[in-house]
């Protein structure tokens, strides 16, 4: 798994500096939540919860849908058929890039990446 640098002072959540040691100098005091006032310190625990439910979901949803587009690729290869289909490729980036934009376009290619693999 990746080390995250929060913006508080480059902890990566599990109280420990990205390179592995422990916190010292002003992030050593300042709590997971980034700040030290008690409700707001409540409200972001809770919104982080549903946040890692959300990522669990997304997850658990990336991984069917690579393996479904690997089945899709299996079945038309075993049929004589070819490897991509471009158009049905262009009709996801479409989609993905109309409704997030141009972060949308790079979301589409690494679905679509984790299902045939690279190019």
């Amino acid at each position: 798994m990746t080390d995250v640098m929060e913006h508080n002072g480059g902890t990566n959540g599990s109280g420990t500096v990205s390179n592995g040691t422990a916190p010292t100098g002003p992030a050593a005091g300042v709590p997971a939540t980034g700040t030290a006032e008690p409700d707001a310190a409540n409200r972001i625990a809770e919104i982080r919860v549903r946040i890692d439910e959300i990522d669990r979901a997304l997850i658990d949803l990336w991984q069917e849908r690579a393996a479904l587009s690997r089945e899709v690729g299996a079945t038309r290869m075993a049929s004589g058929g070819t490897r991509l289909v471009l158009s049905r490729e262009q009709e996801i980036l479409e989609r993905f890039r109309q409704s997030l934009g141009a972060d949308g376009t790079q979301l589409a290619l690494l679905l679509l990446r984790a299902g045939r693999g690279p190019l």
